[in-house]
């Protein structure tokens, strides 16, 4: 993580009574008037606290930087890697974001747009109340702001409050079971590309002419009225975004499996492709594969440049809830090694992070410790592009067997 000093005001912060309007909240839907207008806060999911990563705009966790829990560190986003530093408890009782024993506070109380949020001591006042909006948002009543990702530092960017507009960088993914009716802050009503940074991202349907999938480019998804399908779409009851893939579905050239998944792109649209020699490069998403028939692949680093059509690993999940790593042993393919690195029940929501730092393969599930592969030299040289969603590793004539997978956080990362 970044280790920037914060650089806001280090005044303490006054303590103020929390509005009537936020306490209300708890239980409650009610009507509060800022700045001339008048906004709904959503009653909250229950009493129950409940912890795990809190993700918004282009996929990155709000994150305690450096782990930190002295009073006026900031608060960030960061991409997600499971550590303590992004286990948030939402305490749907006190409309508080905790993490390390301390909560998410607005600097010196402020109001202004543009002020800093950062870890302080838990005292109950305004500048820590957050009440989880329908759309997504996470309203501060008592600046009558929303927690606001600028969207334009990318990770280690300090959080702030801004008016609510309902964009993009103002919705975030709770923990499951938290926020308006437990669907973790994704908005039902909207394409997943009003969810998620879509715009490097390309999608492959199982549809189109045999051996030529549809493929849908990044500025097509983009956007809460973005693309989407049967195949490609937000779940109406949580917000996932959702893949379906049946096994008569169309496939590549090169493979005998349908797909809904997408591919990486760069943001002028071209093939991403990538070298990890003296990079760091991780793909992190948490999900929920509620069909399988018998297993799919949802996560993988596939060769680019380089002349192979095969990946260097695939993450399957299987019908049991096993998850195993494949990966390969040359670009030729064939010869992947097979490692079981975990179990999840099916329609158990989990998450992964797959890392590729030079030859070192990484992958950590639910935040636990990394287990690592060592990728043979025959790789070197080879271009890489992230790949996510849902392959389903069977093939058949029925149209209604086949994979289902949904998504509720998805990012990237090149350092």
């Amino acid at each position: 993580m970044t280790t920037s000093p914060h650089t806001g005001n280090p005044h303490p912060h006054p303590r103020r009574r929390r509005p009537m309007a936020s306490l209300a909240a708890g239980t409650l839907g009610v009507a509060l008037s800022v700045a001339g207008a008048s906004m709904t806060l959503a009653p909250t999911a229950s009493a129950a606290n409940v912890t795990g990563q809190i993700t918004g705009y282009q996929g990155l966790c709000l994150d305690d930087r450096s782990a930190s829990t002295a009073n006026l560190n900031p608060v960030q986003v960061y991409t997600c890697n499971g550590t303590s530093a992004q286990s948030w408890t939402v305490d749907s009782a006190g409309n508080t974001l905790q993490v390390l024993g301390k909560c998410l506070d607005v600097h010196s109380a402020g109001t202004a747009n543009g002020t800093k949020v950062d870890l302080y001591d838990c005292n109950g006042t305004g500048a820590q109340t957050w009440v989880p909006q329908s759309n997504g948002e996470l309203l501060n009543p008592n600046s009558g702001k929303c927690l606001d990702d600028t969207g334009s530092g990318g990770s280690g960017t300090q959080a702030q409050i801004w008016s609510c507009a309902d964009t993009a960088n103002q919705k975030w993914s709770l923990p499951s079971g938290s926020g308006p009716g437990g669907g973790g802050g994704l908005n039902t009503s909207v394409a997943p590309g009003g969810n998620f940074d879509l715009s490097v991202w390309e999608l492959q349907e199982p549809t189109g002419s045999p051996g030529s999938p549809t493929t849908i480019v990044p500025s097509q998804l983009e956007g809460a009225n973005g693309y989407q399908d049967s195949y490609f779409y937000t779940d109406p009851n949580d917000g996932a975004m959702t893949f379906w893939d049946p096994e008569n579905g169309v496939t590549t050239p090169n493979s005998n499996y349908s797909r809904s998944e997408l591919r990486e792109m760069n943001s002028d649209g071209s093939a991403a492709n990538w070298f990890a020699a003296g990079t760091t490069n991780t793909l992190s998403a948490t999900l929920k594969v509620t069909q399988v028939p018998n297993h799919v692949c949802v996560g993988q680093i596939h060769l680019g440049s380089g002349g192979s059509t095969k990946p260097l690993l695939e993450l399957f999940y299987y019908a049991n809830g096993d998850i195993k790593m494949a990966i390969e042993q040359t670009p030729a393919g064939g010869n992947e090694v097979l490692t079981d690195v975990g179990n999840v029940p099916v329609g158990t929501q989990w998450s992964y992070v797959i890392g590729l730092s030079g030859s070192t393969i990484s992958l950590s599930l639910n935040g636990g410790a990394a287990q690592t592969w060592t990728a043979s030299s025959t790789f070197d040289g080879y271009g890489m592009y992230f790949k996510a969603g849902d392959y389903d590793q069977t093939s058949g004539s029925d149209s209604s067997v086949g994979a289902k997978v949904g998504f509720y956080a998805l990012s990237i990362s090149h350092s």
